[in-house]
Formats: structure tokens, sequence, C-alpha cells
């Protein structure tokens, strides 16, 4: 599956963006689908995750209740609409797919095979 990421901007602290994620290929609605992000100098961490019918997401505890992922497995798109945005949620953001849900509750870039190549947010005070 290929990932094209996009809807990344400059919006001021307290603002909302809302983040897509195309996909291509016929077996869209087979993966699990996540959300990462990268700050400069920092590594790549966890944002969110949905399932394959889009009915279970978690997320990281720093964007719990602002985030929400969401699916459409129609259009082969994943969503995250971002509210009450902090300028610590500056990063490049990325989706990715992968096959497998972490029962654990614990995400890493491991889990996921597949990525997009990013989106610009920036988060300005």
């Amino acid at each position: 599956v290929q990932l094209q990421a996009s809807g990344g901007g400059l919006v001021q602290a307290g603002g909302s963006l809302s983040l897509s994620c195309a996909a291509s290929g016929r077996t869209f609605s087979s993966y699990v689908l996540g959300w990462f992000r990268q700050a400069p100098g920092k590594e790549r961490e966890f944002v969110a995750v949905i399932d394959w019918s889009g009915t279970t997401t978690e997320y990281a505890a720093s964007v719990k209740d602002r985030f929400t992922a969401s699916r459409d497995n129609t259009k082969n798109t994943v969503y995250l609409q971002m509210n009450m945005l902090k300028p610590e949620d500056t990063a490049t953001y990325y989706c990715a797919a992968g096959s497998r849900w972490a029962y654990s509750g614990r995400w890493n870039r491991r889990d996921f095979g597949y990525w997009g190549q990013g989106t610009q947010v920036t988060v300005s005070s």
C-alpha cells in the first residue's frame, strides 16, 4: 500500500487542523492505520491508531481528548482531526499502515510496515 499525507500547515495555538492520508490499493480495510510525528532533533513518536473497521482508536497521552483519528474505507482515507493545538504539537506528521493490532497498547514504529511521506504541522504561540 502507498500512503500520501496532506493537510498540514501553520496554525496558532488553540486552533485546529485536519490531516488526511490517502492510500492506494484495494486492501485498505485490511490495515491498521497509525499516525506518528517527529519534531526536529527528536525520535518519531506514536500519536494515534485506528483499527480495521474504525471502531477502536488509541491515542498517546499527550494528544488524548484533543486529537481524533477516523477512517473511511470507501475512500481509502484515514484522518486525524487535531484540536486545541499547542506549540509542542509542532512536528512532521506521518501516516502508517500495519497488519496487526498491538493488544499490549504500546505502539512503536515496528508495528507499521508502510509509511507516507509526512506533512508539516507548525503551531505558533
